[in-house]
């Protein structure tokens, strides 16, 4: 076999490859957004092919369900975790860029240890204290939770892209008489779109798609978010509605599709000039 031959069959494979990976990932979508449509309550019924299609399970998230409430309160929380992470994180990092402190290797290297361990270790802890600040049941105990937990990864890559920044534009601002925060905000800020358009739509995705500790802190039914909301139409055995369940995950899936369409061209350039360091 020759070698054209032999490239040809290995781009042929590829692509096989691809196809097979992209009907895997396309198809449960394909299949929760088809259930949503089909009548009855029974997901097990559906097929990709129905006989009929209704728009009923979505009138009644709407009318039989406190689906509206659930979406407002998880925009809230997804909206200022993003505003709030954002900023933690990027001023964090820029400190730890730029300047040198004690303690700077430290406070590195306690961030990096603290990402090999999973979030919900902490769960107990993170409980009791909410309890004792009174934040319990409350969407602004859990914004913080989600605003401090993203600190030590998001900072680690927001730091490797300042880090790949030339020194020479803040000695330039400096000798302009421009100090700290001003060459932050005018000077550093306008360079570092793609990393904090990264990192805003992840600390807004992670809050949007969470369960745990929304389960863990929200308790009323007026706090609830979309993930509890949903949880608890399709669990006990009184609860069977998974057709109106499938039309909930639908909606869900719209805002993220959409920040991923928007800014998909910079979170790919965020992820790769921050992970170059």
């Amino acid at each position: 076999m020759n070698r054209k031959t032999k490239d040809k069959w290995i781009s042929v494979g590829k692509h096989i490859i691809l196809v097979l990976v992209a009907i895997f990932t396309v198809y449960p979508v394909v299949w929760v957004f088809i259930g949503s449509l089909n009548p009855g309550d029974s997901l097990f019924n559906t097929s990709l092919f129905p006989k009929s299609l209704t728009f009923k399970h979505y009138v009644e998230l709407f009318q039989d369900t406190q689906y509206f409430n659930w979406y407002k309160n998880t925009l809230k929380i997804a909206v200022w975790n993003m505003i709030i992470s954002t900023f933690l994180v990027v001023t964090a990092a820029y400190a730890f860029s730029r300047f040198r402190f004690p303690g700077r290797k430290e406070g590195l290297m306690t961030m990096l240890v603290l990402q090999m361990f999973p979030g919900f270790m902490g769960m107990i802890a993170i409980y009791i204290l909410l309890l004792q600040l009174g934040l319990l049941d409350n969407h602004w105990g859990l914004i913080l939770v989600y605003a401090g937990g993203s600190i030590p990864f998001n900072a680690w890559l927001v730091k490797g892209y300042f880090d790949s920044m030339p020194k020479s534009l803040e000695e330039a601002a400096k000798m302009d008489g421009a100090g700290h925060v001003t060459i932050f905000f005018r000077v550093m800020m306008p360079l570092s779109v793609p990393i904090l358009v990264f990192v805003a739509v992840s600390n807004f995705i992670g809050p949007w798609m969470d369960f745990i500790f929304a389960r863990l802190v929200l308790r009323s039914n007026e706090n609830k978010t979309l993930a509890i909301g949903l949880f608890e139409m399709v669990t006990g055995r009184g609860n069977t509605e998974f057709t109106t369940f499938a039309a909930g995950a639908v909606l869900v899936a719209i805002p993220i599709t959409i920040l991923f369409m928007i800014f998909q061209k910079y979170m790919v350039e965020g992820l790769k000039a921050g992970a170059n360091k």
